[in-house]
């Protein structure tokens, strides 16, 4: 669960905390993981930016299994990219409303549990067109925040059923991939994880091409 940087301190709920704790929820973590990393081709993808890379739990993963990729994460937060940093990351402080990096500079961006903490996420969508090469890829994930709950509590996970984290949006497969075929993007894949029905499972992952 990420540090959001709009959220008090008190009480925080950190990535790397939770992910150490392993469990039902560490198992769930690694296979979303392994579904995203499923779309990264290591012969043709050699530049990855992960934006809201939060404390680079993925980034670690990506370089383990890519290590020749080039792998950069921008956040909002200085205390997720610091963490970042103190794991040997190329992590930077960043929004993901103006993105300080070159245009068509890389060949995938990874937008993983954001667009759902986004005021105006359509002006993020551009940023991340802008910064795709052409054919560029985009994967991005989003959760279903009440099925979230609801397995939170059957779980008698209490502090992380009610924690706030900070969304400012419920967001549907569909709108999301609406969102992105207005801003160039042709949808190659969507998925709902873990299940087949959206309305019973816990993220939904989609992958775009830019045009």
């Amino acid at each position: 669960m990420p540090v959001d940087v709009n959220l008090s301190k008190d009480g925080i709920i950190y990535q790397r905390e939770q992910y150490r704790k392993g469990g039902i929820g560490r198992c769930y973590w690694d296979y979303r993981d392994k579904e995203i990393l499923k779309f990264i081709d290591a012969g043709n993808e050699k530049t990855i930016l992960d934006i809201g890379c939060g404390e680079g739990i993925l980034m670690e993963k990506i370089i383990q299994i890519f290590p020749d990729a080039e792998v950069f994460g921008i956040d909002p937060s200085h205390e997720n990219v610091s963490i970042c940093k103190q794991y040997g990351l190329k992590a930077y402080d960043g929004s993901s409303y103006e993105l300080s990096v070159n245009k068509e500079s890389f060949d995938c961006v990874l937008f993983i549990e954001v667009i759902e903490h986004l005021e105006y996420p359509e002006l993020a969508i551009k940023e991340i067109y802008k910064v795709l090469k052409k054919g560029g890829k985009l994967i991005l994930l989003f959760p279903h925040d009440s099925i979230f709950k609801l397995v939170r509590v059957l779980t008698l996970k209490f502090k992380e059923a009610f924690y706030n984290a900070g969304h400012v949006k419920q967001w549907h497969p569909t709108k999301v991939v609406n969102i992105l075929e207005k801003n160039g993007f042709e949808i190659t894949y969507t998925k709902n994880l873990p299940f087949y029905l959206w309305m019973i499972s816990l993220h939904c992952l989609i992958v775009a091409k830019k045009l």
